[in-house]
């Protein structure tokens, strides 16, 4: 059921140039949200802007690696220049370089921290203040099972999922009640997405292999679930969903 609940809000998305980004800046707009769409890939934001003003929405785009605080604060000032507030926050952008230990591809666990982590806390920090003034607003963090499920090779993956998700419950504690902000943690399985092509460890390519002949979650199933979330009436505050593939049994 849609309650009409977020037309002529304001939505920023990371990680918006592809995947669950994409399918969720597309299904917000549609929703009737301005979009504030945020990725490093400029001209991907540009064909996603395309779409969505074609079919009457309203998007903005801005060049955004959110391993870099300025970034994410120029984001924010973005959608505040723009609109004057900001009404959901989608922490989305993500990587997945998943590797063993023993392998020790020390640069790429640096890089998951740099962005499944600080990614989420910096762009967290620069809308804060703003939802704090409107006393309401919304903040989804995009997990993974892998927050709930530590697996072979995803030590660090999974750490940094765990992380989100722990970070989302101790929002959820500190501005819910006091301040009506809502925050929502989307806990996806497999979906076909493009992380597996971050995987550099080469002992991984049955996994990759096997993973690509699931029946994979498609993007857009996560972004109806954000959709569910944001649209959902004040009084009610989803704070996880966690989706599986049917056939996924961890």
């Amino acid at each position: 059921m849609i309650f009409d609940m977020i037309k002529g809000n304001v939505a920023v998305i990371t990680g918006a140039s592809s995947g669950i980004g994409y399918a969720t800046a597309l299904s917000i707009a549609k929703a009737g949200a301005k979009v504030v769409a945020a990725a490093r890939r400029k001209d991907r934001l540009d064909q996603l802007q395309k779409e969505i003003e074609k079919s009457g929405g309203e998007c903005i785009t801005v060049a955004c690696d959110v391993t870099k605080r300025s970034d994410c604060e120029n984001l924010i000032d973005a959608a505040i220049k723009k609109w004057n507030r900001i009404d959901i926050l989608v922490n989305n952008a993500g990587l997945m370089p998943l590797s063993f230990v023993k392998n020790l591809k020390v640069d790429e666990w640096e890089r998951m921290v740099d962005v499944n982590i600080k990614g989420v806390l910096y762009c967290t920090a620069a809308a804060v203040p703003h939802l704090l003034k409107q006393n309401s607003g919304h903040i989804v963090n995009i997990s993974s099972i892998a927050g709930r499920i530590v697996f072979p090779a995803g030590s660090v993956y999974c750490a940094t999922k765990y992380a989100v998700r722990a970070f989302s419950e101790g929002l959820r504690q500190e501005l819910s009640a006091r301040n009506n902000i809502r925050i929502t943690t989307i806990e996806p399985g497999v979906v076909d997405t493009e992380l597996t092509n971050t995987i550099t460890d080469k002992s991984l390519e049955a996994f990759v292999k096997s993973a690509k002949t699931m029946q994979a979650l498609r993007s857009e199933d996560i972004a109806n679930s954000i959709l569910f979330a944001v649209e959902s009436p004040p009084h009610m505050n989803v704070n996880e969903i966690t989706i599986r593939p049917t056939t996924q049994e961890r």
